[in-house]
């Protein structure tokens, strides 16, 4: 698809000729590695291991069972459960690293939040992020949990790697996400997978630590020698504790913060609380939830309310902005007033003072998450400690900082999108600092998507109706760049329905609009032109000619797409002519190329050239350098259809520094394909063999199978001696 239009922004683009493989994508990282195929790439998603105490019996079983089953050429799955708090997770890390040197294939990771509050995660978006893990471009994930698993066992048939699926619900849940190949996967849960039985599951059931190690465990966690010196109090703590190592760890973590205490003054408070939870008949984990309890009661005050409050927090990972939009902290996230009328804390102290205490697990880059239990205690203690009005308020300002972040990442990557003024709450509105440029605003939304799209759901439940479609339309631009069409379906169809419940006409047409070029990308063509059809329909009656008009650009994307070029051409021709009349110069400018590309397509090549230059002309003066640029490609590309190679390495060349500048990756592809061309051309075999490989490399990247398809025949020709067929032989 050519010259993705969007309010006025181009992005999508490429005349797709022939088949090719259109489909869904999912969250995730995009990784784009020189010359790796999706055979090569390899995910290492296993999080660090953790200290594991005594547990030697029961990594020798599950040693055993992967040992015989590799004896029989099958795969080795095994199934951990137990108590919440006893250390499945550390087990199952501890033993799965160790095993790296035998599965050099790689590791994947997945937690299936069976406790999570929204509920445990669909299949198919693991089975998704698997896939991308694995190399897949996201175009080419198919939709469907039964599709992306037969994907997906496909392409670990042959490798040897092992799976972690954590804290998991049911055996349906995680049949699905079993690969293929005699690899290992290790599924954990607080109940026994039975159900796993038919697919071999072999059950460890893990019981609470023995006296003899929650002591040392004890031990380890103070670092000093109060343990040798009052062992009776130790070994009455750690029964207090139930053997649970998070339990443990969390009441080793207060005292190792009072050096002086000694251990007798914990074992007198945890008995008093044991009891209060043993009076109001809470079911299960009782030491886990009295150490907490516990921990809790000695934080600073507004450590604690930080605590509580992040219960609110609707995603699964934090840094210092979202915990100073939680406390009302004013400024970009990094400490300020707390807003309660207390002292002035800084947001990344008190994380660090919640993290010393063992109530949150550094994951990296100054990011933290919850325990699953320490979240349901801090939820608890959020609904105890605070009125619902200010659980929405702190709501309020969480999806606030995570609008404004995102709508500032929208200025960086894509300054020419339309921007509808945003509305928010009472404040104050914390923004990240995420840095400088298009690269920075990109890696914080990708790292952010999770909590974005979290954000956007709970928007709905809570009210908030105009955080869902504002912040579905921020992530517009980090879309088109991105590719991940499971996101931006979801969050555009939540963002419609809110426009909608909120009886807002152009917010309604811009959730239509980009979320038709969403469906446009992952090949609903037929609903993406329902889309834009609804969105004209809605600004015609408004009178909004402006609007109407590029919808005209939009539907004249999707009808080149289903391959009906004329209908596409006289669409955009009437958009070239209208959107300037109505006062955006830009978008005609974009319908124009749009035109062009058409024209070229239909071998029309000095229609086509004429169209391009003037749209090129029309986009410097607005001062759109990118899609100048697209245009300067296409002239190029035309210059080798009409057998000027000299002319055409001009405006290829030119083209290809902007390019790289703004990390156009398809752009930058097509602009190298060509440059390919004219070196193969000129009998410059190196050269194009050097520009296709990067192009191909880059098309695998972007996920354009078509394409890539055709660098591979070129490179295929040049190795066996060949040499180019004639000038603009692609077309």
């Amino acid at each position: 698809m050519r010259g993705q239009e969007w309010g006025g922004h181009n992005e999508l683009s490429g005349v797709v000729h022939g088949p090719s493989v259109q489909a869904a994508v999912v969250h995730g990282d995009v990784h784009i590695r020189t010359g790796e195929t999706a055979e090569q790439q390899l995910p290492w998603q296993l999080p660090p291991a953790v200290r594991l105490t005594d547990r030697t019996a029961e990594v020798e079983r599950l040693e055993r069972h992967r040992a015989l089953a590799a004896q029989r050429a099958h795969s080795a799955l095994a199934t951990v459960s137990g108590l919440g708090g006893v250390g499945k997770t550390a087990l199952a890390l501890a033993w799965l690293h160790g095993l790296r040197p035998d599965f050099p294939g790689g590791q994947l990771y997945a937690d299936l939040c069976a406790q999570a509050p929204t509920g445990p995660v669909d299949p198919a978006q693991v089975l998704g992020s698997f896939l991308r893990g694995l190399g897949v471009p996201p175009q080419q994930v198919p939709d469907g949990v039964a599709d992306r698993s037969a994907l997906y066992r496909s392409l670990t048939a042959d490798r040897r790697i092992v799976v972690l699926l954590d804290d998991a619900a049911t055996a349906a849940q995680v049949r699905p996400l079993l690969p293929g190949g005699s690899n290992v996967t290790l599924v954990t849960s607080r109940r026994r997978m039975s159900g796993l039985a038919l697919e071999g599951g072999y059950q460890v059931h893990l019981e609470p630590l023995a006296p003899e190690a929650a002591v040392e465990l004890l031990a380890a966690t103070l670092a000093d020698d109060r343990v040798a010196t009052q062992p009776d109090d130790a070994r009455a703590l750690v029964g207090l504790c139930a053997g649970l190592p998070l339990a443990v760890r969390v009441a080793g973590a207060r005292l190792a913060a009072r050096p002086q205490r000694r251990i007798t003054t914990m074992v007198r408070a945890l008995t008093a609380e044991r009891g209060r939870l043993d009076a109001l008949a809470i079911d299960g984990d009782h030491g886990v939830r009295a150490a907490l309890d516990l921990s809790y009661q000695g934080l600073p005050a507004e450590a604690a309310r930080l605590y509580r409050l992040l219960g609110v927090h609707p995603g699964t990972e934090f840094g210092g902005g979202a915990a100073g939009a939680v406390l009302g902290a004013v400024g970009d996230g990094s400490g300020g007033d707390s807003g309660s009328g207390d002292a002035r804390a800084d947001p990344g102290e008190l994380l660090d003072v919640l993290h010393d205490a063992n109530l949150l697990i550094d994951v990296g880059e100054d990011r933290y998450r919850f325990h699953d239990l320490v979240r349901l205690h801090a939820m608890g203690k959020a609904a105890e400690d605070e009125s619902a009005a200010e659980r929405a308020a702190v709501f309020r300002r969480i999806a606030d900082h995570y609008l404004a972040t995102a709508t500032r990442a929208e200025r960086a990557v894509d300054p020419r999108h339309p921007l509808r003024e945003r509305s928010y709450g009472p404040g104050p509105v914390v923004t990240e600092d995420f840095g400088d440029g298009t690269r920075a605003a990109l890696d914080w939304l990708e790292r952010e998507l999770p909590n974005l799209m979290a954000v956007i759901r709970r928007a709905r439940t809570t009210g908030d109706l105009d955080v869902s479609w504002q912040l579905a339309d921020a992530l517009g631009p980090y879309f088109l760049r991105r590719k991940h069409y499971d996101a931006w379906h979801t969050s555009h169809a939540e963002g419609l329905a809110a426009a909608r419940e909120l009886g807002d006409g152009p917010a309604e047409c811009r959730m239509l609009t980009s979320g038709g070029q969403g469906e446009l990308g992952r090949g609903d063509t037929a609903r993406a032109l329902e889309m834009f059809e609804e969105a004209a329909r809605l600004f015609e009656a408004a009178s909004d000619e402006l609007g109407y008009a590029r919808t005209s650009n939009y539907r004249g994307l999707a009808h080149q797409r289903a391959g009906q070029l004329e209908e596409a051409a006289e669409l955009f021709e009437w958009a070239a002519v209208e959107l300037p009349r109505c006062g955006d110069l830009r978008a005609g400018g974009l319908a124009r190329l749009n035109a062009a590309d058409v024209e070229f397509a239909r071998g029309r090549l000095s229609r086509a050239a004429d169209g391009a230059d003037e749209a090129r002309t029309t986009l410097l003066a607005v001062d759109d350098s990118y899609n100048a640029a697209r245009a300067a490609t296409l002239l190029g590309r035309i210059r080798l259809g009409d057998g000027r190679p000299d002319e055409a390495e001009r405006w290829l060349s030119g083209a290809l520094a902007v390019l790289r500048e703004v990390a156009a990756h398809y752009e930058t592809a097509r602009a190298l394909d060509a440059l390919g061309e004219v070196a193969e051309l000129r009998g410059q075999r190196e050269l194009a063999q050097g520009h296709y490989r990067e192009a191909l490399d880059l098309y695998v990247g972007v996920n354009r199978p078509g394409p890539a398809e055709g660098v591979r025949e070129r490179l295929r020709r040049l190795d066996e001696g060949g040499t180019a067929s004639g000038p603009g032989d692609r077309g």
